[in-house]
């Protein structure tokens, strides 16, 4: 079993299959080292179930802005702010758990401690594949940057949204199987139309001279206005504020975007964007010293997830627009579930190909629903979407927009899986 790619989806795969002593696991990074992009990471209570499922909660738990609870708390305040005077909440989304925020680093560090000895193979970036068909031997034949190769049964790509394996797969079904031709437009990510300004800030910093505590540090923060928001919510056990500033040109979604994608950018550039705002807004965006720009791509959603013995996960298979904080917890359902379906006894190489399928009928529709919903979703927070700024009804259809999150639980998802894998394999000799 061979994993391609070291982000939090290819590491929480990599350290769920290393339970299964039968399952050999390399996982294999461009990079030196593992490194994670971005700041903040947010998680809810069913992505918090799978990592307490995989023994990980109280790692994860010591390094949370706070320790998580059960409890219904505040996940984000949602207020409209594209005004000079001070805005108005419309809106409170509350859920057991709250939103569960970590510093990025910290969070893949956690994975990285648990990761078995001689398992992660650096400085192996990803050029191509080749696939046996029928072949006694491994049915995979990974090739890197640096000449070398390596077999294995199964290549999962987990490199992200610029993807090679995707890329791959989609070239091959198109150029060697006769394909429909419209799939090569999946190969290339999307650009959404919208820019993010993002800053780490010490809490320090948003000290108010009167003694008062700013908003954000109480609650997740969800500041509206037209064509653009704003996100801020502590994390590093409260220690520091992640902000996220987005603003949106619909007329440009879709189109290319000729800059390098995430850059860094002024201060001045940032407050321009938010000129006229709240001055809760303002004053915690003149708090961040050096903001970088992101320009925010996303996937058409795909079809499929799997070919052969070659299958997609985490950002590779749906990366998304970050407007409902869902990304790292799709990719860790995902891996929860490959490496639930890899790991059971009447999975083996005969019955591979049965596992994969279950794997993409049980991912791809959530994956899916949530990337496009997280569209909507930003659309909605800009009073872009169909009920425009009506507030009332706006923040009522916001709510929503959450329902996938307790429609079904991990657990559920995983008795799903195993019932399907029971119609398709029977036990043999193990991978």
């Amino acid at each position: 079993m061979d994993i391609s790619g070291g982000g939090i989806g290819g590491l929480v795969l990599a350290v769920a299959l290393s339970r299964y002593t039968d399952v050999q696991v390399d996982l294999y990074e461009a990079a030196d080292r593992f490194r994670e992009i971005g700041a903040g990471v947010m998680i809810w209570a069913r992505t918090w179930e799978i990592l307490a499922l995989l023994g990980l909660a109280d790692d994860f738990s010591r390094i949370a802005h706070a320790p998580p609870h059960r409890s219904p708390s505040i996940a984000l305040d949602y207020r409209r702010s594209d005004q000079p005077e001070e805005g108005s909440r419309f809106y409170v989304f509350e859920v057991p758990y709250g939103c569960i925020r970590f510093h990025r680093a910290h969070f893949l560090d956690v994975l990285v401690d648990r990761l078995p000895e001689g398992v992660a193979h650096f400085g192996k970036r990803l050029v191509s594949y080749t696939a046996r068909e029928g072949a006694s031997q491994a049915a995979v034949e990974l090739r890197f940057g640096d000449g070398s190769t390596a077999p294995c049964d199964v290549l999962v790509g987990c490199d992200g949204i610029k993807s090679i394996v995707r890329a791959q797969i989609l070239q091959n079904l198109v150029r060697d199987q006769g394909g429909d031709p419209a799939l090569l437009d999946h190969i290339e990510p999307v650009w959404s139309g919208t820019v993010a300004y993002r800053g780490l800030l010490p809490v320090e910093r948003l000290s108010k001279t009167d003694g008062g505590v700013h908003r954000t540090l109480e609650y997740p923060m969800m500041y509206c206005g037209k064509n653009k928001h704003v996100v801020s919510y502590t994390i590093s056990k409260g220690s520091i504020v992640n902000v996220v500033a987005l603003a949106t040109d619909l007329s440009l979604r879709g189109t290319e975007y000729a800059d390098p994608w995430t850059k860094e950018c002024s201060k001045e550039e940032m407050l321009d964007c938010y000129s006229g705002w709240e001055p809760e807004v303002v004053e915690m965006l003149q708090c961040i010293e050096k903001p970088t720009k992101w320009a925010l791509h996303e996937l058409k959603p795909l079809p499929f997830y799997v070919h052969g013995p070659v299958v997609l996960l985490g950002d590779a298979a749906h990366a998304m627009t970050p407007n409902q904080g869902a990304g790292a917890g799709q990719a860790i359902e995902d891996a929860f579930i490959l490496a639930e379906l890899l790991g059971h006894p009447s999975t083996t190489l005969s019955s591979l190909s049965g596992a994969l399928a279950v794997y993409e009928a049980v991912r791809l529709p959530m994956d899916n629903h949530v990337l496009r919903g997280s569209r909507v979703s930003g659309d909605m927070y800009e009073f872009n979407g169909p009920l425009g700024d009506d507030l009332p009804r706006l923040g009522t259809q916001i709510g929503h927009q959450w329902d996938w999150l307790w429609e079904t639980t991990p657990e559920g998802e995983r008795e799903r899986a195993f019932t399907l894998l029971a119609q398709k394999v029977t036990p043999r000799a193990r991978l």
